[in-house]
Parts: C-alpha cells; sequence; structure tokens
C-alpha cells in the first residue's frame, strides 16, 4: 500500500472532524459588534442575542449533538480595544465515550486595551469511557477584563456513571505583559481510564477471577495488581460532589470584597463548597464543589452575578436558555 493510500484509509477510519471557529469583536460607538466569524463544523454560532447589556451575546454550540473521540476543535477569539463580549452555550457540552483518539479542544482568547471577555459556557459533561484533553489560553491587555469558567459534571450522573471516563485534562493559562497570572491544569484518570491503563490481561484476569475463581491465583500463579481507581467520593477529592468549577476573575475590583461576597454564598448553601485565592496580582480564582448540577448551576451564575458588579458595575446577565 503506498504512502497516499495509507493516508487516505487513516482518514476514512477516523470517527472525529477538525472543526474551527474564529470571532472577532469590535467596538462601535457604544456598542459590540461581530466583525469576523468563521467556523467549520463541528463547531458553529448563532447570531448575537440582543439583550439590554452592553455586551455582544454569542452562543456557541455543537450541531452534531457532542463531542466525540477523534475531533480536534479550535476556537479562536479576538475582542479589540474597548469591546465587551460574552460567550456562551445553550447548554451542557456532551462528551460521548471515545473508541480510540481522544478529544482534543484548544481555545484561545486575545482581549486588547479596556476590552472585556466573558468567558460562561454550561458545563461538560463526560461519558463513561470519554477521553477529553482541553486547553484555554487567555492573553490579555493589562487594562481587559476577564470572567472564564471552566465546569463539569464527574458523568452522566443520574445514570450511574459518576467518574466512569477514561481521562478529563483541563489546562487553563491567563497571562499578560507583566507574565503569568495563573497557569491551572488538572488530569483526572477514571475508573474507565484506570480499567484501560491495567490492559487487557488485566482485565481479563480479574474478570475470570471473579466469574469463576479460575484465574492465576487459583493456580497459584502470581501477576501485578493494578493501581485501584482513586477514591473521588472521598475525603480530600470531590467528597460526595460530583459537580466540580473553577472561576477566574481578572481585572480592576476589590478583591477582598468580592472574596467577602463569595463567603456571603458558602453560608447560604452549606451543601456546595466555594474556596477563593487571590492570583499574584488583578484577580482571583474561586473552586466550586456542588452536589447536583441544579447546585452548580447556582453556585456559577451566583459568583458570576458577583463578578459582573464587582468588575464591571453591571447587573446580572439573564440569558434565555430553554
Amino acid at each position: 500500500m503506498t504512502a497516499g493510500a495509507s493516508l487516505a484509509a487513516a482518514r476514512a477510519a477516523r470517527v472525529g472532524r477538525d472543526g474551527a471557529l474564529r470571532l472577532r469583536f469590535e467596538r462601535r460607538g457604544s456598542a459590540t459588534v461581530v466583525t469576523g466569524c468563521r467556523y467549520t463544523l463541528p463547531l458553529q454560532v448563532l447570531a448575537p442575542v440582543a439583550l439590554d447589556d452592553p455586551a455582544a451575546v454569542v452562543s456557541m454550540l455543537n450541531p452534531t449533538g457532542g463531542l466525540v473521540g477523534g475531533d480536534r476543535l479550535t476556537i479562536d477569539v479576538g475582542v479589540a480595544e474597548g469591546a465587551h463580549a460574552v460567550l456562551t452555550t445553550p447548554s451542557a457540552t456532551r462528551v460521548y465515550r471515545a473508541e480510540a483518539e481522544e478529544t482534543i479542544q484548544s481555545v484561545r482568547l486575545s482581549i486588547g486595551p479596556r476590552a472585556v471577555v466573558e468567558w460562561v459556557p454550561d458545563h461538560t459533561i463526560p461519558f463513561a469511557g470519554s477521553a477529553l484533553r482541553q486547553t484555554i489560553d487567555a492573553d490579555l491587555d493589562e487594562t481587559a477584563g476577564l470572567i472564564l469558567v471552566d465546569a463539569f459534571s464527574a458523568g452522566r450522573i443520574a445514570l450511574g456513571e459518576a467518574w466512569q471516563f477514561g481521562v478529563l485534562d483541563s489546562a487553563l493559562s491567563i497571562r499578560d505583559r507583566h507574565g503569568w497570572l495563573l497557569h491551572d491544569r488538572f488530569v483526572l484518570r477514571g475508573r474507565a481510564g484506570v480499567a484501560r491503563a491495567a490492559g487487557p490481561r488485566e482485565a481479563a484476569v480479574r474478570a475470570a477471577g471473579l466469574a469463576g475463581g479460575w484465574g492465576p491465583q487459583a493456580r497459584g500463579e502470581r501477576y501485578e495488581e493494578a493501581p485501584p481507581a482513586p477514591a473521588f467520593e472521598g475525603l480530600g477529592f470531590a467528597e460526595s460532589r460530583p459537580y466540580f468549577a473553577s472561576i477566574a476573575i481578572v481585572g480592576a475590583f476589590d478583591r477582598d470584597r468580592f472574596a467577602a461576597g463569595v463567603e456571603r454564598l458558602i453560608s447560604d448553601g452549606e451543601a456546595t463548597r466555594l474556596g477563593v485565592a487571590a492570583l499574584p496580582r488583578r484577580g482571583v480564582l474561586v473552586r466550586c464543589l456542588a452536589p447536583t448540577a441544579p447546585a452548580l448551576i447556582d453556585a456559577v451564575e451566583s459568583c458570576w452575578r458577583l463578578a459582573r458588579l464587582a468588575l464591571l458595575g453591571l447587573p446580572p446577565l439573564a440569558l434565555r436558555k430553554g
């Protein structure tokens, strides 16, 4: 088989697709407008939503229903001087089982002088056996503002699929001309990932031993045990809260006052855990652990409301989602 034929066969066998989204925002008078929009499926955007707000509100979506193994997606957003963009999604993002290749998504945000970006998608749901690797890179001017939400569930909780994904990897990087403001990454290998790392022989050995008691141990043979899956629900992990989020707020605002507002949210809802840490300059990072999807949504929206008021002096933005 020739090299060209081999490449064609590999492409034909691939399940995922290459998707790209490029958006550009500029200030025109008192309004922000979309001056550039280009996308290829499985990424798409809806027309900007007309709301009583100075921001241009754009909803990103995947009309194919979710992300699959082999998808390679890139999102590039540029917001020019003085412009204000809100980017969200119509609903949670589903990541389906990956039979071979992982799902890769890369997001780049470029924010000009006195510009603002609010990156507030709904949470991501990694299905059992899925494998997602995501990066979000934000470069902003020292006078710019940013509100960024990165939220997840541990799977389809109602179906008993908590922590059954293969790999969940998310890296968040924020920098300005003075250097790093935040570099935060987690890599979780779920129960499916631990089983996959153990290999087919280990899986077969375990299955045989459980089913009939005739595995290698029953025959007096020895083999290396695979490391156990982490106790995700235990102390120091999710602590029975399978919904989690990181929220970064960067700009000129009173960090102590914002943190005090988050503290009041904690006292209002004991089931949800919130924590606030100061960035090296100009910002804070909020961590959230929640027991249910409604609790996660409520916590994220409450923190977003506090961030809009503190950073922008604006009221909450009521997104119309069906």
